[in-house]
């Protein structure tokens, strides 16, 4: 993969700061039970989650910073978001610790791969790509039902397919990491 490292601020990098930057803002909604401008503000992020990707991979301005920060902003946002919406009860807490489980046990994964010097190239899988969107999309419609009622009846089911997905895709990094080090195990000279 070719990156264009020679001007880290670019228009995909700018997106994710401001992603980066509105999180608080959002939390502030809801911490105030501003609805609507916290869908607007979540909206937004989400928008800029995949503006930043496409224009990254269309007009080649993909960058190591932007590789590290993108993730960073997502998990940002996410756990804020399923954190403010269990401790203001708008979501069941079990959902929020599953998917916030799944990332710490991501940024375990990576911290352990990082102790024992194991190569790898931080890139998520098919898999976690589907979880971000369909948390995105669950938080969504979460906030979306404060505006249109008719959504209410599809959030449990949507519940627990998210969790189903979210914890698929954490034991997916998991096997992933066991490979990574049983891998680099075989590969180390006997002495």
């Amino acid at each position: 993969m070719q990156r264009s490292d020679d001007k880290i601020i670019n228009l995909p990098n700018l997106l994710t700061l401001l992603r980066i930057l509105i999180t608080p803002l959002f939390v502030i909604f809801m911490i105030k039970g501003h609805y609507r401008p916290a869908l607007l503000v979540f909206f937004l992020a989400g928008i800029s989650d995949g503006l930043d990707g496409f224009f990254a991979r269309c007009f080649n301005q993909k960058t190591t910073l932007g590789a590290h920060l993108d993730p960073i902003a997502d998990k940002l946002l996410l756990i804020s978001t399923f954190v403010t919406l269990a401790i203001r009860q708008i979501i069941p807490s079990w959902l929020a610790v599953v998917v916030i489980s799944r990332d710490i046990l991501i940024f375990t994964g990576i911290a352990i791969l990082r102790f024992f010097n194991v190569a790898f190239t931080i890139k998520p899988s098919t898999i976690s790509k589907c979880t971000t969107a369909i948390q995105l999309a669950t938080v969504f419609l979460v906030l979306l039902r404060f505006e249109i009622a008719a959504v209410q009846p599809l959030l449990l089911p949507l519940f627990w397919f998210t969790t189903l997905l979210t914890t698929a895709s954490g034991l997916h990094y998991v096997v992933l990491g066991i490979t990574l080090l049983n891998q680099e195990q075989q590969d180390e000279p006997e002495h």
